[in-house]
């Protein structure tokens, strides 16, 4: 999605496997120490940034070159339109910082809150079976299990507010970046501090959910807390901000909703999925909230009946997210 869809890249799959496989290393030691030495994790990120660097201005340049049959304009595109009408024509590594500031912003976080949501839906199968009954009387999901075709709509999925309250749970347990960073426009005091103009702040979502006084039970998994009847994000601007606020507040907000919306609907009506390791891995939260291994899930396809299609080798049973 970020590659082709917001950045408009017309990679081969064998190529743009490879740079997956480099972004991934490159991801691994973004928060390395500052240590350039053979081997340090530092210095393989450097090298893998690099490598990514390279694709993506062969990519940009492609991309520059043919603009023709196109009748949209992705975030590339608006961004290089934008500092044209500041006056200001961007330069190759402008363009190429900001192509891995792209995907980065689009790929790391919303893996993380896709893994959040399916190690969720794994602890809480109650949840699971309500969001089910929403689709089925929603009409997405038969009685039967079947998943009806051509019914998941943009107005289709605004229609599902349990699922909504589903995705913001997750959003508000496990956000996948820890906080974000301010520059001090005007000295201000708080609790009897003076903050001085143009200092740097750094604001923590995960510590704001954690003790916002609007939440109840805070480490609960608890869906129901933002249905009407108890609407606890509703009080004050602050207290539930997994994409940040004010003008800087995440672009793909919305994209990244609907993205994890559509995989829980997706979850929900065509598959059944278990646990494939005896415990649930340990989390860490650097560079962004991730399964220290992984999360290994084992996947089976169901028939009109419910029932699992089970694959031929058990191989094919499993996949890590």
């Amino acid at each position: 999605m970020a590659i082709r869809v917001l950045l408009g890249f017309s990679i081969p799959e064998e190529d743009l496997g490879h740079l997956f496989e480099v972004y991934q290393q490159f991801v691994e030691n973004v928060f390395s120490l500052p240590v350039d030495l053979p081997f340090s994790g530092y210095r393989r990120g450097i090298q893998a940034r690099q490598i990514l660097q390279k694709g993506l201005e062969k990519a940009i340049r492609e991309k520059l070159q043919c603009t023709q049959g196109k009748d949209y304009s992705d975030a590339l595109d608006i961004l290089i339109e934008s500092s044209k009408e500041h006056g200001k024509e961007m330069t190759m590594q402008e363009l190429k910082d900001g192509t891995l500031e792209l995907i980065f912003a689009a790929y790391a976080t919303t893996a993380s809150a896709s893994t959040s949501l399916i190690m969720q839906l794994l602890k809480h199968p109650a949840v699971l079976e309500k969001l089910r009954e929403e689709l089925r009387a929603q009409g997405i999901l038969h009685s039967g299990g079947c998943p009806c075709e051509g019914t998941l709509r943009l107005d289709t999925l605004s229609g599902l507010h349990y699922l909504d309250c589903v995705i913001k749970e997750v959003m508000r347990l496990f956000t996948p970046i820890s906080g974000g960073y301010r520059t001090v426009l005007q000295t201000f005091e708080l609790d009897g501090f003076q903050i001085p103009k143009g200092w740097s702040v750094m604001y923590s979502i995960r510590d704001t959910h954690d003790t916002a006084p609007v939440f109840k039970d805070v480490n609960v998994f608890d869906p129901d807390r933002f249905g009407q009847a108890r609407s606890e994000d509703k009080d004050g601007r602050f207290h539930y901000l997994p994409f940040g606020g004010g003008v800087r507040t995440c672009l793909g907000k919305h994209l990244a909703k609907l993205f994890l919306k559509v995989l829980a609907v997706e979850l929900a009506s065509t598959s059944r999925f278990e646990l494939a390791t005896r415990t649930f891995p340990r989390i860490t939260l650097v560079p962004v909230l991730h399964p220290v291994d992984g999360l290994s899930v084992k996947f089976f396809g169901l028939d009109s009946n419910q029932n699992k299609i089970l694959p031929e080798t058990e191989a094919m049973l499993s996949a890590t997210v």
